[in-house]
């Protein structure tokens, strides 16, 4: 009989992810998939026709490796106009194929056997198994539990001569919540003597509420100096589906990114950069994104408050956390990943528990939703939810 070799497994103690279990029991279950991250409905119409005459007008074979020059610029003329950092497009900015990529080119460029490098939890699910693929040691601090506020002296206490790099997210996902000036100089002093990278995951830059302005590791020369910067068009534009994203980073550091990136990806998808190069011209777009999510983070906070469901301060990302403790129904008492399969086959409503941003699945009886949904959606959310 043909025989399958046995295989040692890189990731041994990975699985399929949270959202991929959690948005297939919704669609199961004919549930309102409030779990994985991403809108359900379309992307501004100009972007659609922008790919269409990119493609019309040739552009479908391989870009430059780093990305199409036009692209580079305008994000070159973001970053200073934003941020007041100045960036060569030829040798600071790459085109990634989504964040995700971006994150573990990162890492594999930089991070050897043995190094360590810093996570502070909850975080996002793929920083892990992308150190570990790089033979890199996961060192785990937590926000703090609560508030997700960084623990500076945590922080420092963490950093010994092995540490490589430090990664970061904000706006935060799961949590939502925004470090302040504050917070970025505290960090600012506390990487100075050391030769610590730093990777910004800033996906969600354009979503930052109540009149508070991102705080990017490019307002921050210090940082600026140590730091891969992160972004996604996918989330800015409401087309994650399109895997696009940039990786800013001084030259000797995107020198070493790129390295990876030509054997990795090599190219990102051609028209679709030119769509967005375009597309940038008018910055209306992402400087009304805030205003755009604020509104529907009012709308589902507003129909939440009107239950028993606890809620956390929601300053960005779109994404909304709740505790579960106070909920009229003897399932409250249930682990977080049991309350949400619980929550999705009988009241209708997929949430994704905070247990599985954490290593140790630390259960404190939160869970997330998105908001980034259909005004409808959200509504049709909040009535079966009003039953808890």
């Amino acid at each position: 009989m043909p025989k399958t070799p046995t295989l040692t497994s890189r990731l041994p103690q990975v699985g399929t992810t949270i959202f991929s279990v959690m948005s297939a029991l919704a669609t199961q279950t004919g549930a309102v998939n409030l779990g994985q991250g991403f809108p359900d409905f379309d992307c501004d119409e100009r972007l659609i026709d922008a790919v269409t005459k990119a493609m019309r007008e040739g552009h479908n074979q391989y870009p430059p490796m780093p990305g199409v020059p036009a692209l580079r610029q305008a994000m070159a003329a973001k970053m200073q106009a934003l941020y007041g950092l100045p960036c060569d497009p030829d040798t600071d900015i790459t085109v990634t194929a989504g964040a995700t990529q971006a994150i573990l080119t990162a890492i594999l460029a930089v991070v050897h056997p043995g190094d360590e490098v810093i996570v502070l939890e909850p975080c996002y699910d793929s920083y892990v198994p992308n150190i570990e693929l790089a033979g890199g040691k996961v060192v785990r601090v937590p926000l703090v539990p609560g508030s997700f506020r960084p623990d500076f002296d945590a922080i420092a206490a963490a950093i010994t001569p092995r540490t490589r790099a430090l990664i970061i997210n904000s706006p935060h996902n799961p949590s939502g919540q925004v470090w302040s000036a504050d917070d970025m100089r505290r960090l600012d002093e506390l990487l100075a003597p050391t030769d610590v990278l730093l990777i910004s995951d800033e996906v969600y830059e354009h979503m930052v509420f109540d009149g508070q302005a991102h705080q990017s590791a490019a307002r921050y020369p210090g940082l600026a100096a140590r730091a891969f910067i992160i972004s996604s068009f996918g989330k800015t534009y409401h087309v994650t589906g399109w895997k696009v994203g940039t990786v800013v980073a001084p030259a000797p550091l995107t020198a070493e990114f790129r390295k990876v990136h030509q054997f990795n990806v090599f190219t990102v998808n051609t028209p679709m950069q030119h769509a967005l190069a375009a597309y940038m011209a008018d910055p209306a777009p992402y400087f009304q994104l805030a205003a755009f999510y604020q509104r529907k983070r009012d709308l589902f906070r507003d129909g939440l408050a009107q239950t028993r469901f606890r809620l956390l301060p929601g300053q960005g990302t779109y994404f909304q956390c709740v505790g579960i403790e106070n909920l009229a129904v003897a399932e409250r008492d249930l682990p977080e990943a049991d309350f949400c399969q619980w929550l999705t086959r009988e009241i209708g409503v997929a949430a994704i528990p905070l247990s599985a941003f954490y290593g140790n699945g630390f259960d404190q009886k939160v869970v997330r939703f998105c908001f980034a949904k259909k005004d409808e959606t959200l509504k049709a959310a909040l009535e079966r939810l009003a039953r808890l």
